[in-house]
């Protein structure tokens, strides 16, 4: 392999946890157990576990002292103040509804907003915000850039179509959407950035016909920074100026504070309109806790308030952009075709052109994900026709996903880039050896998000290349 510089890591290691290698056998022996569903897999199972970036970080040393100082009162807790006003500094909004991960603050929503029936727009949802959409009887709708699943590299392939925003509120009617929704950055379409231009002319768009623009918030930072390194005009601005133009275009935000909250749990909604932050502690008080802990513990408001200023260290983003672009370019060079330009939070692989022999419908992206796990022990996931594959309830047939993408998520700050060689050194031998990478089939399933809990079974008419 070619020689490619490695960043250096901004920090040093004060705690290690051991990690071990299991045998080719073992590890035959724990994804059949799994029914070749990663998510089924213990993590004694793992070697080096990419499954997700979410509350997977390591804390820093300012965070493990803040724990010490948790308040655990349970009305008014002094550390829920502290994690208040960043929030609020950070979003630029009044009202702060604390709830311990993302998918809390989408359910919170949805539920108080949407009717059965209604469209909620996005660039792309991911896969809790889609599901929590449907469970509430809405229907998801993705407006991502024209450019998002090309090929060709360049900035901001994760911006929403305005043009198509548009014309679909045109169609359906202002009634029709009781919500917009921004992902940043856009994880379903291979962790792309969205612009500032985009982000003003999808507010103006919202708010010249009167609806609520809401950002799905969790890697806004990562999101900054590629505005700054990208984008004309911000290459002078600090962080935290961009993050304030950014989130003073927004009615709202809901974040799961497990990715740029650098946190191991926690997330947020804030809003400046008085009425619906009301609305929404009515039911975080049912289902969640009182509105000044809303399920975390007064430590974990600590992290978090801690947590939400570092992640917007300019060198911290700098290291992470700059991992996951050398992890991309050695996955390359394994022979593996990659989402370009890289993300902030993960790399994604085109299993779609690695395995062409297999088809949306027999998963291309789950067979690669098992690949990574028996040759290397390595723990990824499917962003494709498994997770986003839609399924006629009368006919069967599926309508495949845009694309069909493993996801390897860096947990933050925790894998050296020693980690990252052996796993393209474990892309090298899959690529090798790719004609002999099966099909899998669905043969248990729930109603809403599958791929946490299915069953799978390799496809008995999978045709391989020779």
């Amino acid at each position: 392999m070619k020689k490619i510089r490695q960043p250096a890591e901004p920090y040093r290691i004060k705690a290690v946890e051991p990690i071990k290698l299991l045998s080719r056998r073992e590890r035959e022996e724990r994804i059949v157990r799994a029914h070749y569903n990663v998510f089924k897999l213990d993590a004694v199972d793992i070697y080096i576990d990419l499954l997700t970036d979410s509350g997977t970080g390591a804390m820093s040393n300012a965070q493990w002292a803040a724990l010490m100082l948790g308040d655990e009162t349970y009305a008014g807790a002094q550390s829920f103040r502290k994690f208040e006003a960043v929030v609020k500094d950070i979003t630029c909004k009044k009202f702060v509804v604390p709830c311990h991960q993302g998918r809390v603050a989408e359910n919170i929503a949805f539920s108080t907003l949407l009717k059965a029936g209604q469209y909620v727009p996005n660039n792309t949802h991911f896969d809790t915000t889609r599901g929590n959409c449907l469970h509430k009887g809405g229907n998801p709708v993705d407006l991502p850039s024209p450019d998002a699943s090309e090929i060709e590299a360049r900035p901001f392939k994760g911006n929403m179509d305005t043009e198509a925003l548009e014309a679909f509120i045109k169609e359906e009617g202002v009634d029709a959407i009781p919500m917009v929704i921004m992902t940043i950055t856009n994880n379903s379409s291979g962790g792309q950035p969205v612009s500032m231009a985009n982000i003003h002319e999808t507010s103006e768009i919202c708010h010249r016909y009167g609806i609520p623009f809401f950002f799905d918030c969790a890697r806004f930072a990562e999101n900054a920074y590629f505005i700054k390194r990208d984008e004309a005009g911000y290459g002078d601005k600090s962080i935290q100026e961009i993050v304030h133009e950014m989130f003073a275009c927004c009615d709202g935000a809901m974040m799961s504070a497990k990715k740029d909250g650098l946190a191991n749990i926690g997330g947020f909604i804030a809003v400046n309109d008085e009425e619906l932050y009301n609305r929404f502690c009515e039911l975080l008080i049912m289902i969640e806790g009182f509105k000044t802990y809303g399920g975390l513990a007064g430590r974990d408001l600590e992290a978090l308030a801690v947590g939400l200023q570092e992640v917007m260290d300019y060198d911290y983003l700098d290291f992470r952009v700059e991992q996951v672009r050398y992890f991309g370019e050695i996955i390359k060079q394994a022979g593996m075709p990659i989402v370009e330009p890289t993300g902030g939070h993960a790399l994604f692989i085109d299993a779609g052109r690695f395995l062409p022999n297999i088809a949306p419908e027999q998963f291309p992206a789950q067979g690669l994900t098992i690949a990574f796990y028996l040759e290397g022990c390595i723990r990824s996931v499917e962003i494709g026709t498994l997770m986003f594959g839609e399924e006629d309830p009368e006919t069967g047939e599926i309508t495949p996903a845009r694309q069909e993408l493993v996801r390897l998520a860096l947990p933050r700050r925790v894998y050296t880039n020693s980690h990252l060689d052996y796993i393209a050194e474990t892309a090298e031998r899959i690529t090798a050896q790719k004609a002999s990478i099966p099909g899998y089939k669905v043969v248990k399933q729930p109603r809403f998000l599958r791929h946490f809990t299915c069953d799978l079974a390799v496809a008995s008419n999978q045709e391989v290349l020779s």
